[in-house]
C-alpha cells in the first residue's frame, strides 16, 4: 500500500480530531483511579468523544467493541474493556484512543500509574515515554524509518527493558492504519526514507522482560509471554520542512521537541 502524504492544510485539519483524542486521553487518564471498572472508562470516553462532535475512531474497527484499549500491567495492547475488570492501587494502564473527526482519525495511548508504584515500574514508564519523544524527534524529513526505530531500541536498551516487536506504529490520515508500518527497533540509516507529508502514529512498546508475546483467547488482548508488566506510549506527528509536529496535541500542554 501506497504512502499518502498530506498537505498543510490536510495537516492542519487532522489537528482537531489530534486535539480532540489527546484531551480525552488526558480526562480518562485522571479517572484512572483504584475502584474503578475499564467499561466505565470506556463509556466515558465514548460520551466525551460524541459530546464534542467526534466519533470514536476504535469502536467498530475490525469488530472492536471498545472506544478505548484498555491493557493493565502485562497487557501490552488492545485490552477489551469490561466491568468486572477494575482497577487497583499498585496497576498501570495504557489508554489508547482515538477520536474520528471530519473523516481525520487521531490516535494516541499513554501508560498511567494507579496510586503507587513500584520504582522500576515507574522506570519503565519513564523510559518508555522518553523511547517515544526520542523517536518523534527522529521523525525529520531525510532520515529513514530505521532512525525511528533505532531511538526506540537505544532509549530502551540504555534502560534495560524488552522492545516489543511484534506491533508496530503506523501512518494514520483518513483511515487509522496507513502505510508505512514504523518499528521501534532497526537500524540507522536505513528502510524508507522519511517525506515532508508523512503523518505517523508513533508508539513504543516496552516490557520489563522478554520482548515476545501472547494472543489472548478473545482475539484481541496482547500479553507479554513472561507475565511481566509493559508500558504503551504514542502520539500522532506530521513530519514537514521544519521538522516533526504533533497533531494528537493539546496546545500547550505537550514539552517542546
Amino acid at each position: 500500500m501506497a504512502v499518502i502524504l498530506k498537505t498543510p492544510e490536510e495537516i492542519e485539519a487532522m489537528k482537531e480530531a489530534g486535539r480532540l483524542s489527546a484531551e480525552v486521553l488526558r480526562e480518562v487518564g485522571a479517572r484512572c483511579v483504584p475502584g474503578v471498572s475499564t467499561l466505565e472508562l470506556d463509556q466515558f470516553a465514548e460520551d466525551y468523544i460524541r459530546s464534542r462532535g467526534g466519533i470514536p475512531t476504535f469502536k467498530g474497527y475490525g469488530g472492536f467493541p471498545g472506544s478505548i484499549c484498555a491493557s493493565i500491567n502485562e497487557q501490552i495492547v488492545h485490552g477489551i474493556p469490561s466491568s468486572t475488570v477494575k482497577l487497583k492501587s499498585g496497576d498501570i494502564i495504557s489508554i489508547d484512543v482515538g477520536a474520528t473527526v471530519d473523516g481525520w482519525a487521531g490516535d494516541n495511548a499513554w501508560t498511567f500509574a494507579v496510586g503507587r508504584i513500584g520504582h522500576q515500574v515507574k522506570k519503565l514508564l519513564e523510559i518508555t515515554e522518553k523511547s517515544m519523544w526520542m523517536a518523534i524527534a527522529a521523525a525529520r524529513p531525510g532520515n529513514r524509518l530505521g532512525d525511528i526505530g533505532h531511538a526506540v531500541q537505544a532509549v530502551a536498551k540504555s534502560g534495560g527493558f524488552g522492545v516489543v516487536r511484534d506491533y508496530t506504529g503506523h501512518g494514520i490520515g483518513r483511515d487509522m492504519h496507513e502505510s508505512p508500518q514504523v518499528p521501534n527497533y532497526g537500524l540507522k540509516h536505513t528502510g524508507m526514507k522519511l517525506q515532508v507529508g508523512m503523518v505517523l502514529a508513533i508508539e513504543p512498546m516496552l516490557t520489563m522482560g522478554t520482548h515476545k508475546t501472547h494472543v489472548m483467547r478473545d482475539g484481541w488482548l496482547v500479553v507479554t509471554q513472561d507475565g511481566k508488566p509493559a508500558a504503551h506510549f504514542e502520539k500522532t506527528v506530521a513530519i514537514t520542512e521544519d521538522g516533526p509536529v504533533l497533531v494528537s496535541t493539546e496546545p500547550g500542554r505537550d514539552r517542546p521537541l
